[in-house]
């Protein structure tokens, strides 16, 4: 059975997805729908990118995942130049359909894509106003009934390019930045484990928060390891930094976000302390 994933900034208190849902099992009677998320803040592909790039290895070779976040095609003979078309990337055996707004430059490996293709049919008399049923949905039918890429449109060499917070690097220091909290209050840092351990070579370290009376000297290898509702970070399942509060949640006294006053977008430091530096060497000899 065919599996088309959605993620979508449509929201669940209208009739959207229901009508997304309803397009697609119209023409594709056979496929398994599965919502990645349809709670992206409006247009905010990198959240989507961040959502769908956390799952597609759950997933298996031919799932073709919808982007429907900032989807609209923008289609302009005035000023080509700034038009945004749908297209299709096909990578690593998965599809991807969805307007080429940057967000296709933010999927894991994108440069490796092995085809691309600007979808131009716009003969559908409200095509541009309404793509989703009369560009998107036709597109992911072809696709499951097993249409070749190249009878899709044109192909092209690249898709459009957008670039999102990167941790800096200074002496035994990264600076990073929250990119995501979720529902159970916590907090997602672009700091890889991957970064941690080639910066940090087995130095202590210290990770402050945009509040000097929050800090933590410890990476956890789960959230038990501290009592509850105590701050922790640890590397979550995807290799980020993640700050936690053992079972705080909304209810229960808070996660980490709202208790330590943390929103996406805020500077997180990781000071590393190398042996013989002075950090290190006062932290051997605390004061009384």
């Amino acid at each position: 059975m065919q599996i088309v994933t959605l993620t979508t900034d449509l929201g669940l208190s209208d009739y959207y997805v229901a009508s997304l849902k309803g397009q697609l099992l119209s023409a594709c009677p056979e496929i398994s729908l599965v919502d990645i998320s349809h709670e992206i803040q409006p247009f905010n592909i990198a959240q989507a990118a961040f959502y769908i790039n956390n799952v597609l290895s759950d997933f298996p070779e031919g799932t073709i995942h919808f982007l429907g976040v900032d989807a609209l095609p923008k289609i302009s003979i005035g000023s080509p130049e700034s038009n945004l078309y749908p297209a299709v990337m096909k990578l690593n055996g998965h599809y991807f359909v969805g307007c080429d707004n940057g967000i296709f430059s933010l999927i894991k490996n994108y440069r490796n894509a092995e085809e691309i293709i600007r979808l131009d049919d716009f003969s559908a008399k409200f095509a541009l106003r309404f793509p989703t049923r009369y560009i998107y949905v036709p597109t992911i039918k072809r696709l499951v009934d097993g249409g070749k890429m190249a009878d899709l449109g044109e192909p092209i060499e690249s898709v459009k390019k957008v670039f999102t917070a990167q941790p800096t690097l200074e002496n035994n220091l990264i600076k990073g930045a929250v990119i995501h909290i979720d529902k159970y209050g916590n907090v997602i840092v672009n700091i890889t484990e991957k970064l941690f351990n080639e910066v940090g070579n087995g130095n202590p370290f210290t990770i402050y928060f945009k509040s000097a009376q929050y800090f933590i000297e410890t990476i956890s290898k789960n959230y038990h390891e501290v009592p509850t509702a105590e701050k922790l970070a640890l590397f979550n399942e995807s290799g980020f930094l993640e700050i936690a509060i053992n079972k705080g949640v909304k209810g229960n006294g808070g996660g980490a976000g709202s208790l330590l006053g943390l929103s996406v977008g805020d500077l997180v430091r990781m000071e590393f302390h190398p042996k013989g530096s002075k950090d290190n060497i006062e932290s051997l000899f605390p004061s009384e």
